[in-house]
């Protein structure tokens, strides 16, 4: 059987930081370790593939949406309406990428979403229903893992932690959008609880929020300690050296943080959005206003019972997106698509 060819299109490596890099490699991971029998996976290539897939939005990657002899699929890691809240731009320029992002979508064959509670909104800007396939995110588990108390203490000596410090932590870039000023103000209101953040301005000035957050971030609160851009490959250790991850977004799509903690057995602590209903099955903690953030970490912190419940929660959600359930679904799309065009295109 002949095997289909895949060009993987992206730039989102070339940026630190970003949820989309994260996501690209672990899906570009996925299928070369997992279906190499099905496909030949070529990264930014300039031949002609069965299927294109766009991973980030590029301009040359628009202009080769037009390959008639190659399937184009779009991968939607934001919305237009996501944007507000992670970069400033002038209201011209930030009007006229919007509308780029949404001629991107409409020209490509098949639209994957990460999540589904997205596909309404793209079926409202004109995108047919049926080209629009759910695929959720992945994380390895090869390199997303529980370490033992033993190493999870060398990590907190490491970082100046005591094993009996309680340490709160973010992920993300510092926007805006992340919630970070509400991050900072519950780490204000906890003073005995240790905070910590991954991330940074990963597009420096055009961040939103940017001279605030700059100012948090380089004089945080005592109990406050922002990492800046970790690398990916140390994120496991952050993760496992920390008790919860607290993510106070007011936007997402599907973060890979929460995947990567989840993988570690650490509950999650979340802004009480929609878009979590359907993808976590509501086993994780929630609250919208700071006061109720402060109330839920106190209770974590405090209540052994109710921090082994939603650590098995986590532990649940990370073994409902495995590698076998993931990979399964992306080779059904791609072999779909594939038999449907191969005499079209």
């Amino acid at each position: 059987m002949k095997k289909i060819s895949i060009n993987m299109l992206s730039s989102a490596d070339k940026v630190d930081g970003q949820g989309v890099g994260s996501a690209y490699q672990e899906q570009v991971n996925l299928l070369k370790e997992g279906a190499s029998d099905l496909f030949d996976i070529y990264i930014n290539d300039k031949k002609t593939t069965d299927i294109l897939h766009h991973h980030t939005l590029d301009l040359k990657n628009y202009r080769r949406l037009k390959q008639q002899k190659s399937i184009n699929v779009v991968y939607v890691h934001f919305l237009p309406t996501t944007l507000d809240g992670s970069i400033k731009l002038p209201r011209f320029a930030f009007g006229t990428f919007k509308k780029y992002v949404t001629k991107f979508y409409n020209k490509a064959d098949y639209l994957v979403v990460v999540n589904p509670t997205f596909i309404n909104e793209l079926v409202s800007f004109g995108i047919a229903k049926e080209k629009i396939k759910y695929i959720p995110n992945y994380v390895s588990k090869k390199q997303f893992y529980k370490l033992d108390q033993q190493q999870c203490l060398a990590l907190r000596q490491q970082y100046g932690y005591t094993k009996d410090d309680f340490i709160v932590m973010g992920v993300g870039q510092v926007q805006t959008r992340k919630g970070v000023a509400d991050f900072i103000k519950v780490a204000k209101s906890l003073p005995h609880i240790k905070f910590v953040w991954c991330g940074g301005f990963s597009f420096g000035r055009i961040t939103d929020g940017y001279h605030e957050l700059k100012e948090i971030y380089e004089n945080p609160p005592k109990n406050v300690n922002f990492l800046g851009i970790v690398p990916r490959e140390q994120m496991n250790q952050m993760f496992n050296m920390a008790d919860v991850l607290f993510m106070p977004s007011y936007n997402e799509l599907f973060p890979m943080a929460i995947l990567e903690a989840v993988n570690s057995e650490k509950p999650l602590l979340l802004r009480n959005l929609e878009l979590y209903e359907e993808i976590l099955f509501k086993k994780y903690l929630c609250a919208n206003t700071n006061e109720d953030f402060k109330s839920l970490l106190e209770q974590l912190s405090q209540d052994p019972l109710l921090y082994q419940k939603y650590s098995q929660y986590a532990k649940e959600i990370s073994e409902f997106y495995s590698k076998e359930h993931v990979l399964s679904i992306w080779k059904e799309f791609y072999q779909t698509i594939y038999q449907k065009h191969k005499h079209t295109k």
